[in-house]
């Protein structure tokens, strides 16, 4: 889909790119990012300019997702999952972006908070309500706040 569009359902989607198949569910702001194929988006989603999310992902409930951050291929990301992009947040003056990527295969379960500049290895899992300060190995589990290792994913 390519310009605004507003759904029935208060969904607002602009200026982005949405693959085949793909579904998206009530009221989410989509704002010139970018969504593979046969993905579903649950309602309440927020997703900033310039956002990629691979092909086959699930994007739950209440999740933000703001610009800065790409997303891989059959990624799980839970409910109330928070993604943020700048390492020194303030409400005036100067900001950097800082780049965070989640790659292939990797879940991130529910009300999770990711800090800029992460990167989560292919098929790592982050277990719910971690807050995640450091790369995650491919194939780690990670949980807790300041997540740390605790074991591989099979």
């Amino acid at each position: 889909m390519q310009a605004l569009v507003e759904t029935g359902f208060g969904t607002t989607i602009k200026d982005c790119s949405i693959g085949e198949g793909t579904k998206i569910w009530h009221f989410c702001n989509l704002y010139g990012c970018r969504i593979g194929r046969n993905c579903v988006v649950g309602s309440y989603v927020e997703i900033g300019k310039g956002v990629s999310i691979g092909d086959n992902c699930k994007i739950e409930s209440y999740t933000f997702i703001p610009p800065g951050v790409t997303i891989g291929n059959n990624v799980f990301v839970g409910p109330r999952v928070t993604f943020t992009n700048d390492k020194r947040p303030r409400a005036m003056g100067e900001w950097k972006l800082s780049k965070t990527w989640v790659k292939d295969g990797a879940s991130i379960c529910a009300s999770s908070t990711i800090l800029s500049g992460i990167v989560i290895g292919e098929n790592a899992m982050v277990g719910a309500g971690s807050i995640v300060t450091e790369d995650v190995e491919a194939g780690k589990l990670v949980y807790g706040d300041g997540a740390k290792e605790r074991g591989t994913v099979h």
